[in-house]
């Protein structure tokens, strides 16, 4: 199931805009995010996908959703990219993210808020975040255009995705690796300022390649060894 999610929404017509290019795509699954007061513009936008706005989830906040609904893959979006040193902002174009992905489990697609996106903080809780390439002189989409151009490349690969008897791993597995890898650097006495960046790092390089859950057993064995040698 794939969740779209709109973090702290602030114009009632973009909700609507947003259920309605949803229903372009078949996705049924909103999710708001402390958002503002829905209005007459919300639903006279949505036309005929007003139901997607009618069986709506609201949320105070984003951890809080990707943790009742244990999200097995948390998507973010950004429309400044980041380089090397920014590592919350290290993305991957939209038909990068449509040609890999092929995750069986509860999805999140999440869209920042219209005037600053989201948060370092949110995107730190995502696995991978995307970004649509755009011209310098005015590089910032409106939040439900670039929706539609996520949206797009996600159906248009879904029919070619490989039948695979191939298991991703789970929220849960990926917790885990991530807690291993932390007992690890605590054992190097790693610098604390650095250990952030390192969970973000392991965590986006593990959302990028999709990894399985038998790969996620064999890391999870390969960092207790390490532990063990370490400790």
């Amino acid at each position: 199931m794939i969740y779209v999610v709109f973090v702290e929404p602030e114009t009632p017509g973009n909700i609507g805009f947003l259920a309605r290019t949803m229903k372009n795509f078949g996705l049924k699954q909103m999710v708001l995010i402390n958002p503002c007061p829905l209005e007459h513009d919300s639903y006279y936008m949505a036309m005929h996908a007003r139901e997607i706005i009618y069986n709506r989830q609201e949320y105070p906040s984003l951890e809080e959703f990707l943790k009742t609904e244990e999200i097995d893959f948390a998507v973010g979006t950004t429309g400044e990219a980041g380089g090397s040193y920014n590592i919350p902002r290290i993305a991957v174009t939209p038909d990068n993210l449509a040609q890999s992905l092929n995750v069986k489990g509860d999805i999140a697609l999440i869209l920042g808020r219209e005037g600053d996106g989201l948060t370092n903080h949110e995107l730190e809780l995502c696995d991978v975040v995307v970004s649509i390439p755009t011209h310098e002189s005015y590089p910032i989409l409106n939040v439900t255009h670039a929706a539609a151009i996520i949206f797009y490349e996600l159906f248009k690969n879904e029919r070619t995705y490989p039948v695979e008897d191939l298991h991703e791993a789970s929220l849960d597995e990926k917790q885990d690796l991530i807690k291993y890898m932390d007992d690890v650097l605590d054992n190097l006495d790693y610098p604390p300022h650095k250990k952030k960046n390192a969970a973000t790092v392991f965590r986006r390089v593990m959302g990028r390649a999709f990894i399985s859950g038998r790969e996620a057993h064999t890391l999870k064995g390969m960092f207790r060894r390490i532990k063990k040698r370490v400790e």
